[in-house]
């Protein structure tokens, strides 16, 4: 119960805020979104993979693989619409020795306050 407290209160790992997370996907940087497919559809940013928390949960060894990211990809940005639910991705993802795992402090909300492009409500 203390490690997701940790998680949740900012002690559980690395954060960017969003202006930093775009400045990393123009260095190469992946941003994974971990909310589910609807929310996805209703708006996300550009370059965004899709990788729901509910899949992360039933199988995170396999996870961010399943993703098949450019060889040499290291950061791994998370996001989700507050950063509540990245950060419990982060946490999971924990032990991908892979990647690195950083949130993207405040999610989407921040990401869209700070006018970082956010793609059209698909229709």
């Amino acid at each position: 119960m203390i490690g997701w407290l940790k998680t949740l209160f900012g002690l559980g790992g690395a954060q960017v805020p969003a202006d930093e997370a775009a400045a990393r996907m123009r260095d190469g940087a992946a941003l994974v979104d971990v909310r589910e497919p609807a929310e996805f559809a209703r708006g996300h940013a550009p370059g965004a993979r899709l990788l729901p928390l509910s899949r992360i949960r039933a199988d995170t060894s396999t996870a961010i693989e399943s993703l098949g990211l450019p060889e040499g990809t290291n950061d791994v940005l998370l996001v989700c619409q507050s950063g509540v639910r990245s950060r419990i991705a982060q946490a999971m993802l924990a032990k991908n020795i892979r990647h690195r795992c950083v949130n993207v402090a405040g999610g989407m909300n921040a990401w869209a306050a700070a006018d970082l492009p956010v793609t059209p409500p698909h229709r």
